[in-house]
């Protein structure tokens, strides 16, 4: 499958955002020694599956292979047990203009950071998509904010990159 997707750093908090449907969503990326591990173990609300991600070419993740296997929360508990770089955040699910965000509001070392997500079923609607006011900048071609770089990180190790996009720390 190929996920087409836009990722924006977020200027604010969009309005109503805690009255949304949301999860937790813990991550964790394998192995613990890659630089950019691109499989995850995921805990998705109460849903469990493992994913290989990959750039389509290059490390442009606006499109990426995506191949998920679901588990139960049994293989999930076993997998588990090898030690990968975690990260742990709640997911939003904003409605706007028709298409519903994936607001991520990261938690634990990387509180602070709010990432959202849209995600699009052609190429043309990603092209032609304007990016929302509550948003700061487009991040989609920035690698460090690939889930693979973040898992693992302290707010303070991306700081220095933040501050240079103008990015403000959100507490929600």
């Amino acid at each position: 499958m190929i996920e087409l997707e836009r990722t924006f750093l977020a200027k604010i908090i969009p309005t109503g955002l805690e009255n949304c449907k949301h999860k937790e969503v813990m991550d964790v990326y394998l192995p613990k020694e890659a630089e950019h591990p691109v499989l995850r173990l995921r805990k998705n609300g109460d849903s469990y599956e493992m994913t290989k991600k990959e750039p389509v070419s290059g490390t442009d993740s606006s499109k990426l292979t995506e191949h998920t296997i679901p588990l139960t929360k049994q293989e999930f508990d076993a997998l588990r047990k090898i030690k990968g770089k975690e990260v742990r955040k709640i997911r939003y699910y904003y409605e706007y203009e028709g298409r519903t965000a994936e607001v991520d509001v990261f938690q634990d070392k990387l509180k602070g950071l709010v990432l959202i997500d849209f995600e699009f079923s052609m190429e043309e609607e990603k092209e032609h998509f304007k990016m929302p006011d509550f948003c700061l900048t487009e991040v989609t071609q920035e690698e460090l904010f690939a889930g693979g770089m973040l898992c693992g990180k302290k707010y303070k190790d991306i700081k220095q990159a933040l501050s240079g996009l103008k990015y403000k720390k959100i507490i929600f």
